[in-house]
């Protein structure tokens, strides 16, 4: 009897994870390329080949990485970055901890990883990738740069959370420099342009353009002041990065991953939304329509999304938004990774498509109830409660949650996650330096460019100004001078009947006749 029940028991398990492999195999089926992610678990253990996967041509729905911290986030972010990269598809990362450098070196292997995918599988394939390093500071790498033009003035307003009055002074500001044909490039230039609209040019400002307070441009200056120490004076200027440098193919056809070293400023929010925020805009603005195609442009990935959304005004976070909903149709995905789904606007995750989401802690009722919360952003399934699997996942698993090719949310799965093929290590100092050394973008960005912009020019015209105020004041001076010497001389006469006149008037015997006082003549 024991025996019956055994083989009853272990074919009632065979025949759930038949159907459940079914399940898997059914709703993660796709006609054309995707990522294979790993394969899908239940009840704690991987159903070998039941594979989730991703279909390539919706990585353009944007997406969510979110887990604990060490859950396994970043090595989920590497494996697909990996896959984009080998499908042709250029990437774009955010690197604020400095550990996704190893991507351009192969894995050296595990046993461990060999073990990993022999439950998912297929064997593991290890190798690096074509990766360019790019900065916004002053690490090594090919530096971004955007000029204030480049930025405009609604843009520039919404990042100094500036108000309607304030909003408009820019926008003043932009126009007369375009008037005048004024290059602002710098932030130099926007404060020189802005200190000459109260200043020498408060009249050139009034006539054309309406009267500029004083406190107004006070408060816009401050707050450009408080972006600069930021470190914003390194990003504003030229050579001005071109985003279609992100789009390019190696010679093998694989997309380059483009990596963003952001370990010096994490603690400067201001400065990594500025950049995103122009990023973004300047994708959206230069690339063509694509339509429903089967492959993605470009795949960026934001790593701690959180300090894009912290710092950020209403009007930002709605930016932000507007850029997700429309920024889709020019083959564009945008992934936020970040430790809570908390930590992106609802208005935002709304309109993600593939969710990842590693093991979440419940330590306090804040944190059990955040993941109640989570739970509920994913579909219902007959295999797993999602509450408690969240809390129970393993280093390296992770719900999963897609888009199939006809946008219909996939199975939720949770999933057994392959190994990334490169390195999970950071590049050594001499790895670093040899691939900044052999990068052609380097070449192209890293010559600063200060040429005559609206700085130089505002102050020779205020130079010129000056010396023709002074010219004039000069003239005025030697006018009152000679004026002055004209009336001198008529005061003191040069007539000579009049100076006879005054002679006799003035002789000494001619004064003691007239007062009657003589003296008498000595004897």
């Amino acid at each position: 009897m024991m025996d019956l029940a055994y083989f009853y028991r272990k074919y009632q398990i065979m025949d759930k994870k038949q159907e459940f492999f079914n399940h898997i195999e059914e709703g993660y089926t796709t006609k054309g390329e995707y990522l294979n992610m790993g394969a899908a678990m239940l009840e704690g253990e991987a159903i070998t080949k039941a594979y989730v996967k991703v279909p390539l041509k919706t990585m353009n729905r944007h997406g969510l990485i979110a887990g604990a911290t060490g859950t396994g986030k970043t090595k989920t972010l590497q494996v697909i970055a990996e896959n984009l990269s080998d499908k042709g598809v250029p990437v774009l990362l955010m690197d604020l901890k400095g550990d996704l450098s190893g991507l351009a070196k192969a894995s050296p292997g595990h046993p461990k990883i060999d073990e990993r995918h022999q439950k998912i599988g297929f064997p593991f394939e290890a190798k690096g990738f074509p990766v360019e390093m790019l900065t916004l500071s002053e690490q090594n790498g090919v530096r971004l740069r955007a000029t204030v033009s480049e930025f405009g003035p609604v843009l520039l307003s919404r990042i100094l959370d500036l108000t309607v009055t304030q909003e408009g002074i820019v926008a003043v500001i932009f126009k007369y420099c375009d008037d005048n044909q004024l290059p602002l490039l710098d932030l130099k230039d926007f404060k020189k342009v802005l200190q000459y609209a109260t200043g020498d040019g408060k009249k050139e400002f009034a006539e054309a353009y309406g009267r500029i307070s004083t406190a107004s441009t006070g408060t816009i200056l401050r707050k450009i002041i408080e972006l600069e120490q930021q470190g914003a004076d390194l990003f504003f200027g030229e050579t001005s990065f071109e985003v279609d440098d992100l789009t390019r193919i190696d010679e093998n056809g694989r997309g380059f991953i483009n990596i963003i070293r952001l370990t010096d400023i994490q603690d400067k929010p201001k400065l990594f939304s500025t950049f995103m925020i122009s990023l973004l805009a300047e994708i959206y603005q230069t690339f063509p329509e694509q339509g429903d195609s089967d492959r993605p442009e470009l795949v960026l990935f934001i790593d701690e999304a959180h300090l894009l959304f912290d710092e950020a005004s209403k009007a930002l976070v709605d930016q932000i938004e507007s850029i997700v909903k429309l920024i889709r149709s020019k083959g564009v995905g945008l992934y936020f990774v970040t430790q809570n789904p908390t930590d992106v606007p609802d208005a935002v995750l709304s309109q993600l498509g593939l969710k990842v989401q590693h093991a979440l802690r419940a330590f306090t009722a804040k944190d059990r109830k955040a993941i109640k919360l989570t739970a509920e952003n994913y579909p219902d399934s007959p295999y797993y409660d999602t509450k408690t699997i969240l809390t129970n996942l393993g280093i390296g698993e992770a719900l999963i949650s897609a888009l199939d090719e006809k946008g219909r949310p996939t199975p939720l799965a949770a999933t057994l996650l392959r190994a990334p093929m490169s390195r999970m290590d950071v590049l050594t100092a001499s790895e670093l330096k040899e691939i900044i050394n052999e990068s052609k973008l380097v070449k192209k960005y890293n010559k600063e460019v200060d040429r005559e912009s609206a700085y130089e020019m505002l102050n020779e015209k205020i130079a010129r100004a000056e010396k023709l105020r002074a010219e004039e004041e000069e003239k005025e001076k030697e006018a009152k001078s000679s004026r002055s010497r004209s009336r001198s001389s008529r005061s003191s006469g040069t007539n000579p009947y009049l100076k006879a006149a005054l002679k006799v008037v003035t002789s000494a015997t001619f004064i003691r006749g007239v007062l009657g006082v003589l003296t008498k003549s000595r004897r």
